[in-house]
């Protein structure tokens, strides 16, 4: 092979691979049940305070690439939320998402009734800042709601 005619294979095998790394800052739903089922694991070990700084820290291991665990009662008031911890307080129960569906409501409805599944909705990508497809792992435990969620992978 000519080196010319080398150079262009290795960049084209390059280019193959710019969407993988373009969706490596992204979780999948794979990454999302496994940080799902650790904060579970740690709500359980540590207790609700801890549980919840350790949430709560940008830094710490609840948060991932852009998966992050929020925590919930089952009125929908936020004690976590790894991406804003500011929300902490403050009311999910009305939150609808970008298409006006109420996904605050549904999460707490699927956690009422079947106490754990995957809510689909329209959310900010605060790392795009693009409206876009999302699902949310969640889980009840006890008197409280955990939740992970993830986007789709970008296609072209």
């Amino acid at each position: 092979m000519r080196p010319m005619t080398r150079l262009t294979a290795v960049l084209l095998a390059l280019l193959t691979l710019l969407p993988a790394v373009a969706n490596a800052d992204r979780g999948t739903s794979r990454q999302a049940k496994l940080l799902l089922d650790n904060a579970i694991l740690e709500l359980e070990k540590s207790g609700p305070e801890a549980a919840f700084a350790s949430f709560n820290n940008p830094s710490g291991p609840f948060v991932q690439k852009d998966l992050y665990i929020f925590a919930i009662d089952m009125k929908g008031k936020y004690y976590a939320s790894g991406a804003n911890p500011a929300l902490v307080g403050s009311s999910l129960a009305e939150v609808s998402d970008a298409a006006g569906t109420p996904v605050g409501q549904q999460i707490l409805k699927l956690a009422e009734v079947m106490g754990y599944g995957i809510v689909e909705y329209e959310w900010l990508n605060r790392q795009s800042n693009d409206v876009e497809h999302k699902f949310s792992r969640i889980r009840r435990v006890g008197d409280y709601v955990l939740g992970v969620g993830f986007y789709l992978p970008e296609t072209d």
